[in-house]
């Protein structure tokens, strides 16, 4: 059986000197008595995985409602994907993979019901209460919401993932500053991989998504240089593939080429600044993990192509649309009359207040559990 010292011999061994090491966390809010044979990121990630928020994450929006079809991403087969390709980037660059694979677990579970729409929502309810932010909210569901220990509340996760959810960035993603997770520091490394593996995958994946819903159509694709580029090279002229299994190809492969130019501008980047050390991360004044100059390029197309056409097609605009007001008449009910909040959500409200509570309530539904609540209020037929 692997021991304590075992792992952080591994550590010190396999990792590079610039890789957020388990022995040298700055630890939890609440102390606690390490585990034998775990590092304290993998027990994190255990206890993100078994956490009632990242089960709700299988019935939350990606792009597409849950009841569009079986097919479609969900947050949580987003999550997973962000995991397995910022876990892949972490071993290139011998960073820490399971502090890498926690944060990327956690990065989402703040998210609300109905995907960016929720939260806009949220955000505009709450405007004179704090506003909302799903990267706090997440936060929040770590530190608070998550009941599952006797001795303190929330997950009592470490510092570094803790850290890692606030600082989590991208161009869906706005890093949150909080006083006692030095909001003057840069990110470490493994934060920086998992905010670009996020994008890496909701990029591939909605345009599979979007492929197969047949919002997009792959005749619209050819005039993007990155995918007339991977397209080329994946259709043998020989033995045309079928559409299903070419898309698949395809998208493989962008996601391949994007990955394997991240690393190795990254590598490049890290020899350029003399990076040598965790505290030099941390003082950086740009991110390290990057794209080359010529893959962002080749992304900015592919990016504004996926909101014109799909985020800002007509049938996803309807459906956030009718989200918002979904999520805006539940509030609004809930705020006029607490009485129909769960007990628990009730005992709260003395401490958060009436409206902070009710958007904790609303942030941790699903889709599916925030539209039965809706005919639950608001049809007299439906049962409550």
């Amino acid at each position: 059986m692997p021991t304590k010292r075992t792992l952080n011999n591994l550590e010190e061994r396999l990792l590079a000197p610039y890789a957020a090491k388990a022995a040298l966390s700055r630890g939890r809010k609440y102390p606690e008595k390490e585990h034998s044979y775990r590092s304290c990121y993998q027990r994190d990630r255990d206890r993100i995985i078994h956490s009632a928020a990242f089960r709700r994450l299988e019935y939350k929006t990606q792009v597409f409602v849950n009841h569009e079809g079986d097919y479609y991403r969900t947050r949580l087969t987003h999550t997973i994907e962000v995991a397995q390709i910022a876990r892949t980037i972490a071993a290139a660059l011998k960073l820490n993979p399971d502090l890498t694979e926690a944060i990327a677990l956690a990065h989402d579970l703040g998210h609300t019901p109905f995907g960016h729409a929720g939260e806009e929502a949220l955000n505009e309810l709450m405007k004179a209460s704090g506003g909302f932010n799903h990267n706090l909210q997440g936060l929040r569901t770590v530190d608070l919401l998550e009941d599952r220990y006797p001795d303190f509340p929330g997950l009592n996760l470490s510092w570094e993932v803790r850290e890692g959810i606030v600082k989590h960035s991208s161009a869906f993603d706005t890093a949150v500053k909080i006083g006692e997770l030095a909001p003057g520091e840069a990110p470490t490394m493994e934060t920086q991989v998992v905010d670009v593996a996020d994008e890496i995958a909701y990029d591939n994946h909605d345009l599979d998504d979007g492929l197969a819903s047949g919002l997009i159509k792959e005749e619209d694709l050819k005039a993007l240089p990155i995918w007339h580029r991977i397209a080329d090279k994946t259709s043998p002229k020989s033995k045309p593939l079928p559409a299903g299994i070419r898309r698949y190809m395809i998208i493989r492969a962008l996601i391949d080429i994007q990955v394997t130019d991240l690393i190795r501008q990254t590598q490049e980047n890290i020899s350029a600044a003399g990076i040598k050390s965790l505290a030099q991360v941390k003082k950086a004044d740009k991110k390290i993990v990057s794209f080359g100059k010529n893959m962002l390029n080749l992304r900015v197309p592919l990016r504004e192509f996926l909101l014109c056409k799909l985020y800002r097609h007509y049938r996803v605009v309807r459906m956030s649309v009718k989200a918002k007001r979904f999520i805006k008449e539940l509030f609004e009910a809930y705020a006029e009359n607490p009485r129909q909040l769960p007990s628990e959500t009730q005992g709260r409200i003395d401490k958060e207040g009436v409206r902070r509570a009710v958007c904790d309530y609303i942030a941790g539904m699903t889709d599916r559990y925030a539209l039965d609540e809706y005919k639950k209020l608001f049809d007299p037929y439906q049962k409550v």
